[in-house]
């Protein structure tokens, strides 16, 4: 799972892999083993190398997120660039081509739009499968299906280019 993750305004590229008893942990240029746990409701106990944190979510009055470590708060913003959500704001008014990327390793299983074809904000275009669960990827805005730059039965990575809308 990778997340664009901003803590007091810097941005940082999470990605989260699940091991057999701890999470591997890639921000941005440094990895590191985690072992956490939920031990109340927005309350997470981390060990990283020796040492506990415990790591608690709040949300302001207006709205904001903001993570508690210790007796430091910090300003944060999560988004997962897998959700239909965060796509869509992303590109709200943008003008211009979008680039449909696969958000996890995996493999082109389905293709469900034709380059050329016109596609709805929300329409599924490609099917990546990726742990045995397929996964419906999403055009980001209405537009036209410029180029589609995988085949059926292809390997992707995390990021790779999956097709243009226009």
């Amino acid at each position: 799972m990778i997340y664009e993750v901003s803590i007091n305004g810097t941005p940082h590229r999470v990605e989260l892999l699940k091991g057999d008893k701890t999470w591997t942990c890639r921000v941005d240029e440094s990895e590191m083993e985690v072992d956490a746990a939920f031990t109340a409701r927005d309350v997470l106990s981390i060990l990283i190398g020796g040492s506990s944190f415990e790591i608690k979510r709040e949300y302001s009055l207006n709205g904001e997120l903001h993570v508690v470590i210790g007796s430091e708060r910090f300003s944060s913003e999560v988004r997962d660039p897998r959700s239909l959500k965060a796509r869509r704001a992303a590109y709200a008014g943008a003008e211009g081509p979008a680039k449909l990327t696969s958000p996890m390793p995996g493999k082109v299983v389905r293709i469900l739009a034709s380059e050329k074809s016109e596609v709805e904000a929300g329409q599924g275009v490609i099917v990546v499968e990726a742990m045995k669960m397929q996964n419906e990827l999403k055009s980001p805005k209405k537009g036209v299906v410029q180029r589609i730059t995988v085949a059926e039965g292809t390997a992707v990575n995390a990021g790779d280019t999956l097709a243009i809308i226009e």
